[in-house]
């Protein structure tokens, strides 16, 4: 019984880190379901967003406005940071290069990640800003049943609630609304979406935008659990084997892919790594997106690309 209750709460752990992954995941997803390009920035835009709204919140606080007050203007004044990053992307970064091939879109995004960084931490500084918008407290469940408990962070739960509402609206959005079957089309073919007058720079600021508002949801999040700092770009290297394994145009598929990745890290960590050394879980989710690339490279979610030669 105790050696299950272990085994449940390192699921349990691993599951719930899945799902924080899966915010970061899903900020390419939307990119690249909407326009084919795979956004290597998504990890400078939730750093950007984590800063625009820790900086906010401080100076807010600073000068006197209640919690509550100040919570909601830093979150209004990152959202037009956000607003304000996307048009200028579309305007001087992916609207000229609208025709060229994926590869040029992607380095693109390369160049969009450094500026991004320079530019954030030149405005609103580099140091570690700590953010406290969630509870980071635990419960212990499952008390009558396994000596000690069940651990679960609060700010898990809180990741998990939050990335389900965000799936959930996706999903409606991109099959529901005109806009989000516009989003579709553009991704499809740009020539043919705009020669039915789908305006392609009004859709690729609306999924640029999409994509900088998860981005702050992530921020909120991530924020809470590691501080506001640079490293926070790098998730988007934890993204990737997410994205591999769930597919790069499936919404549902980011989350599944984050559950798989975050469970698989934890239960590799305890039970192989006293085996064959500590540190599995930095490597171990791109063994797991290597065998399905091997298996199905489209991810478990994706779509089927056919292509007549």
């Amino acid at each position: 019984m105790i050696a299950f209750g272990q085994f449940l709460e390192v699921l349990i752990g691993g599951l719930m880190s899945g799902v924080l992954y899966s915010l970061v995941a899903l900020g390419f997803v939307l990119i690249f379901k909407a326009s084919g390009v795979f956004n290597y920035a998504q990890g400078a835009m939730v750093l950007l967003a984590g800063l625009a709204l820790v900086r906010a919140l401080d100076l807010l606080v600073a000068n006197g406005f209640p919690l509550w007050v100040a919570v909601v203007l830093g979150i209004g004044f990152a959202a037009v940071i956000m607003a304000a990053t996307a048009w200028l992307i579309e305007r001087f970064v992916v609207g000229p290069l609208v025709n060229q091939d994926a590869l040029t879109l992607f380095m693109s995004t390369i160049g969009v990640t450094f500026v991004i960084e320079g530019v954030a931490e030149m405005i609103f500084g580099s140091d570690v800003y700590p953010l406290q918008l969630f509870p980071t407290d635990a419960w212990f469940l499952f008390e009558g049943l396994f000596p000690g408990g069940i651990l679960v962070n609060k700010l898990d739960v809180w990741g998990a609630l939050i990335a389900g509402i965000l799936v959930a609206g996706l999903a409606l959005f991109f099959q529901r609304t005109k806009t989000g079957r516009a989003l579709r089309a553009v991704a499809d073919d740009h020539l043919a979406a705009h020669s039915v007058g789908i305006p392609i720079s009004w859709i690729w600021f609306v999924v640029w935008l999409a994509a900088g508002l998860v981005a702050l949801v992530a921020a909120t999040v991530w924020g809470t659990k590691l501080g506001v700092q640079f490293s926070i770009t790098f998730l988007a290297l934890k993204a990737l084997p997410v994205l591999i394994i769930g597919g790069l145009t499936s919404i549902p598929g980011a989350i599944v892919g984050g559950l798989i990745v975050g469970a698989g890290e934890k239960i590799a960590e305890v039970y192989l790594g006293p085996s064959i050394g500590g540190g599995i879980e930095y490597w171990f989710a791109y063994v797991l997106a290597l065998a399905v690339l091997l298996v199905r490279p489209q991810g478990l979610f994706g779509e089927r690309i056919i292509e007549r030669i």
